[in-house]
Order: structure tokens, then sequence, then C-alpha cells
């Protein structure tokens, strides 16, 4: 077993990363189980005649679309992991954002895969349900495409077009992310005439384009494969540009959210913005990293568990065991000197500091579950 335990991330309290954190806590119970929210909460709301309203959204897309990325910013925390590889994300996680009286619950869902794809990349077979989970509690669907991407950009895939069809009663909408990367508006205006059968008719407000009124509803039987030719969605209500990665279009969307939400009781607290607990987000991080500091397939193959956590004098102590198939991924993982190891260690903490908001004290330890000696 080898391990490499970081406990200079007090200086990192101090770095440009934390321009935006806010102190968090771990005593908020939602269902039972402690909930990460923002320290100190704000005062609760006691008037009756307050109108609160609430509005949940499921983010659906293939693979490395940059859903993730957009709740972490819409939300203003890094409540969802986020990596380099595809199926970063392997269960719907939720992202809450409260202001005035609206709540917007966020849910960010695994990328939408075939058995194909489950078997090659070691996912759980509950991986392909856990956006149906989701949408099933949601109000709208968010539909995310890559426009940075030449080669699908100009088509939605079959499997998101198939959760739109099996859906068709709830309202969605269209987000073209990582216009960052894309120089010609001409490609923009392209791509919503081609994703949306041309059933948008655009009007210039920022970076938002508005619908006109759909001609008709669609009317889809639950369950009706589409036909391969299919590759466009004609009832989107509408369509946003955005950048994930710079917040670009960010605040235009949030305002049309804001603007549809249903007039309901809160789900979450205030001061709360994920459910997730604090030992989950741990364990998610570090399974993020791996798969971007490891090649291939090899991180899919690997297993993360958490071994000790605890917040003491408002530091965070952790310890995480990754459990390695043999002994060889062992040493692949932490490299000539535990140079490797560090690197994950170093960049997990980072995270982790962002995330809580407080010093973090982190160990990963590795361990070879097989006997076999290395090569």
């Amino acid at each position: 077993m080898r391990f490499y335990w970081l406990t200079s991330s007090l200086k990192l309290l101090n770095s440009n990363k934390l321009r935006s954190v806010r102190s968090l806590s771990a005593s908020t119970q939602i269902n039972g189980e402690k909930a990460l929210s923002t320290e100190p909460p704000p005062d609760t709301v006691n008037n009756e005649d307050a109108q609160q309203k609430t509005l949940h959204i499921a983010v659906i897309g293939v693979p490395n679309v940059g859903k993730s990325t957009f709740i972490n910013n819409v939300v203003n925390h890094r409540v969802c992991p986020t990596s380099a590889k595809v199926h970063t994300t392997r269960k719907a996680t939720t992202g809450v954002l409260t202001t005035g009286q609206t709540q917007l619950v966020f849910y960010d869902t695994p990328g939408l895969v075939t058995q194909s794809e489950i078997r090659k990349h070691n996912l759980e077979q509950s991986f392909k349900s856990a956006y149906r989970h989701a949408i099933q509690h949601a109000d709208i669907i968010a539909v995310m495409q890559d426009a940075s991407n030449s080669w699908t950009r100009k088509e939605l895939h079959p499997t998101v077009l198939d959760t739109l069809k099996a859906y068709a009663h709830l309202p969605s909408f269209l987000v073209l992310n990582k216009i960052d990367a894309l120089k010609s508006k001409r490609v923009l205006l392209d791509l919503i005439k081609t994703l949306t059968n041309d059933t948008l008719q655009s009007r210039r407000h920022g970076r938002k384009v508005a619908s006109t009124q759909k001609s008709e509803e669609a009317h889809v039987v639950e369950g009706t494969l589409l036909s391969k030719r299919e590759t466009n969605w004609s009832h989107f209500n509408d369509v946003f540009l955005v950048s994930s990665l710079t917040g670009n279009g960010l605040h235009e969307l949030q305002d049309y959210l804001v603007d549809v939400a249903k007039p309901r009781r809160w789900t979450y607290p205030a001061n709360v913005y994920t459910d997730a607990t604090p030992e989950v987000l741990i364990v998610e991080s570090v399974r993020a990293r791996l798969l971007d500091y490891l090649p291939q397939e090899i991180p899919y193959n690997l297993k993360c568990e958490l071994e000790y956590y605890n917040v003491e004098k408002h530091v965070v102590y952790t310890s995480v065991q990754v459990q390695c198939p043999t002994s060889r991924v062992e040493r692949l993982i932490c490299g000539e000197s535990n140079g490797r190891l560090r690197q994950i260690t170093e960049r997990v903490t980072s995270d982790l500091v962002e995330m809580f908001g407080q010093a973090v004290s982190l160990t990963i330890s590795t361990i070879a579950m097989s006997g076999k000696k290395s090569a």
C-alpha cells in the first residue's frame, strides 16, 4: 500500500481560486443525511405571504458536452465533479440555486449511453436509468449540445431524441454550449435552424434566442423509436447560447428559468446548494481527477472508498483509498517516487478547498487487490 498525505492546503485559502467561494457547513440535514450549505445561513423567511417559486431542471446530453461545468457555474459552487474524460458523472447530482423568492434545482445526469458503452467503460447498469429518474422529478428538460464539436454538433444524438419523444409532455429548451470556441456567428445561426428544424425565429436579445409560439403540440407515444434520419427536435421552447467555462449567456438563461418557475414551496432550505454529502463529494472528486491523470480505460476500473472524514477547527481531515486491480496499475497511479500520486492529491485538495471553502488535509492511498507481483 502506498499513500501521499498533503497538509499544506491552508495556503490555498489565499489563492485566486477562492475569489467567489463561500464558507460551508455540513450541519444541514436533508432526508436524514448531511448536505452542504453556505454559512452562516440566511434568516428564515417567516412571512406567510411571501411567494416562493421553484423549478426543477433535468440537464441531459451525450457525455462530455459540459453539463457538470454548466451547473457548477450557474449554482456558483463546485457541486459536480468534472474532468476531461467522458463519464465523469456516474449518477444524478443535484445543484440548487436560490435567488430571491425562487429556487432552481438542477439535476446533473450521466451522459446518455448505449449498452455497449456501459460495458466498455465498466459503468453500473443503473447508469442508463439515472437520467430517467431525474427527468421524472423535473418540470423542464435542458438539452445540452456541444457547439464546438464540428463532427456531432449538427445532429441531436438518437438517445437524446428518444428521450425527448418519451417525455414529450415536458417542455424543453436547447442549450448550445462552448460557444467561446467558435469564431463565426453564422455557424450558430445555422445550428439553431438545423437542430430545431427551423421552428424557432431568432430575435437578438443578448445571447438568448427566443422562440415563437409552437404551431402544434407534440403527440408522441412513449417509447416510440425514431427513424435513423431524424436528427432534430421541432418542439424546443427556447434556445440559449452559452459558454459554461466563461459564464457567457448564463445570466440570460437563469432569468428565463426564474420567469417560468412555478409557485410552490421550496424543496431545500435557502442556504443549501446540493443534497450530496461531503463524503460523496470527496470520493467523486478523487475519481474525477484519476480520470484526468491516467490514460485510456485504466481509471474506469478503479474503485474509490472513503476511509476517514472529520471536520475539526475548520479543517477537513479525510482519507480515500484507491483500489487497483493489479500491482502494475498501482505503480502507474503512484508514479516514480510517488510523483503522480502527489500531483493527484494536490489537485484534488485544491478542488476540495474550493468546494468546502476551508482548509483540507487529504490522504490518498492505493492498494492492489490482486496477488500478482509487479511486472
